[in-house]
């Protein structure tokens, strides 16, 4: 097959390697993007060595302001990776008969998840709010019904911000940089700066349609 005409510069110069690289690279990119999941469960499981629901719980509260799973979604990617060879596990009895896989990070796993650390992570798509864009159509409201749409949503920030609030406790004696307590406790932080803008913006918001 004839070659078109730039092909031999372009071998010559390395600019098709070039953009070999570039796609692999950005194929790369997307698959560890799709699989999130596998990451945040690997990263679980540097921490401790745990069961499926053990992981599951860890969803339900220490990640719970900022990603979520479910047992449809933990146990099948907990195989996959059975399968990879990024963790393994152990069967444990627990109570009198009832067996439980207690997983761990293999050396694979963990080599894939520091890589995954490293990488750089472009900013995510703004995350979809029903109540910006109820407020964005608010002038087909009448004045009352604004308000009182704005005063029940900042009631809801408020109450889970006293909620974040009351969480810090456990933090307290938490110094050590080094540790996993630490960077939870930055989470909790950015959780809480995060509901007291929103509270703000509320009140603004009521503030200036009251006027």
């Amino acid at each position: 097959m004839k070659k078109p005409p730039y092909y031999n510069m372009h071998k010559s110069s390395g600019i098709g390697l070039c953009k070999s690289a570039d796609d692999s690279s950005r194929k790369e990119m997307e698959i560890m993007q799709k699989r999130t999941l596998k990451y945040a469960l690997l990263g679980l499981l540097c921490h401790a060595n745990l069961s499926g629901y053990d992981l599951y719980l860890e969803f339900d509260k220490a990640l719970s302001e900022f990603w979520s799973a479910k047992h449809s979604q933990i146990y099948p990617e907990l195989k996959k990776l059975t399968e990879e060879g990024e963790v393994s596990y152990d069967i444990e009895i627990s109570g009198t008969a009832l067996e439980k896989k207690v997983y761990s990070i293999t050396e694979a796993g963990r080599k894939d998840f520091l890589n995954w650390l490293n990488t750089f992570e472009p900013m995510q798509p703004t995350a979809k709010d029903v109540f910006r864009l109820r407020l964005f159509f608010g002038a087909e409201l009448e004045q009352e019904a604004r308000l009182k749409m704005l005063r029940q949503q900042l009631g809801e920030h408020e109450a889970r911000l006293d909620h974040l609030r009351n969480s810090t406790s456990k933090f307290e004696n938490v110094t050590d940089r080094e540790s996993p307590a630490y960077f939870d406790s930055l989470i909790l932080l950015g959780a809480i700066m995060r509901e007291e803008n929103y509270c703000k913006w509320l009140e603004t918001c009521i503030e200036r349609l009251s006027d």
